[in-house]
């Protein structure tokens, strides 16, 4: 089962003070102007989701957070792809957690709190959760603000990956897959004899018999032989495919519309379904980048 957290964000809002109309000696209401009630001002910030906002103080502590990991893993990033990879995980977390809110999914404070106190648990308590806030710039409420969202794009996450079964059509197939053109010209010209392809798979791949398994449309690194399988007719064998790994033959030798699903190829199709899901979600989003 895949993981990973509910409602919209609330935004920090300053408090202003109202002035007051002046009263004349006489009672009546004299002519000075009376102030109008200033309009609430959020915070600012770095992205909107369709209206929703996430704080400058929490994209620049995910930044920390990012930059600093690859440093303590000596891995060399530019600036701008991190910020990118920041802001692109932000965005998921929130149209997750706007999924999860039409849901009606919601965490009250009490369930909130109890993560927060297991984190701490975890990290050693208190004082090292703070720490770890502390260290990539999160204050206490931008952290609760982080966490509950979170927590809603993970229960959303897994609602989305549990929708897929425990079966899905999919092909058993084989292949022959060489490396040079002569030797795959050699082997399409006895394949177009009748030479039977059983007998071929057995004098270039002995060891495996150029055995597939069982798989869903997709699954397989090599699209071009992944969407060849699907096309075929069980017995069929395909023309030569040319990859970047080589040459390739195929031949599907059963096909079921409801077969199980291995561990490895449920876990590709959950994947698959959570892409899928935020992939719409973000080509109809109002998604708005104001952090440089």
């Amino acid at each position: 089962m895949l993981t990973k957290r509910t409602l919209p964000l609330i935004p920090i809002i300053l408090l202003f003070c109202f002035g007051l109309a002046s009263c004349s000696q006489s009672g009546q209401v004299s002519q000075a102007t009376s102030t109008a009630l200033p309009t609430p001002t959020e915070e600012p910030m770095a992205i909107r989701v369709n209206g929703e906002g996430i704080s400058v103080v929490e994209y620049q502590a995910e930044l920390n957070r990012i930059q600093m990991a690859d440093k303590e893993l000596g891995i060399t990033t530019d600036e701008k792809s991190q910020k990118e990879s920041v802001q692109n995980e932000l965005i998921t977390q929130v149209l997750l957690a706007q999924g999860a809110s039409t849901k009606n999914y919601a965490i009250n404070d009490a369930a909130l709190q109890k993560q927060i106190d297991d984190l701490a648990s975890q990290i050693g308590g208190t004082d090292k959760l703070k720490d770890w806030q502390n260290k990539y710039g999160y204050d206490e409420a931008h952290f609760r603000i982080a966490l509950q969202r979170d927590m809603a794009a993970a229960w959303m996450r897994d609602q989305i990956a549990s929708s897929v079964g425990d079966t899905a059509d999919q092909v058993h197939a084989r292949q022959i897959r060489v490396d040079d053109d002569a030797t795959a010209q050699t082997i399409q010209q006895q394949i177009k004899s009748g030479v039977d392809f059983g007998t071929l798979v057995s004098k270039y791949d002995p060891l495996t018999q150029g055995d597939l398994g069982w798989f869903p449309h997709g699954y397989l690194y090599q699209t071009a032989v992944d969407d060849a399988a699907f096309k075929l007719q069980v017995g069929e064998v395909s023309d030569m495919i040319k990859t970047d790994i080589g040459y390739h033959f195929v031949q599907v030798t059963e096909k079921d519309a409801n077969h199980p699903l291995s561990p490895d190829a449920k876990l590709f199709l959950q994947h698959k379904a959570v892409d899928d899901w935020l992939k719409q979600q973000r080509d109809s989003a109002k998604i708005e980048l104001i952090a440089p």
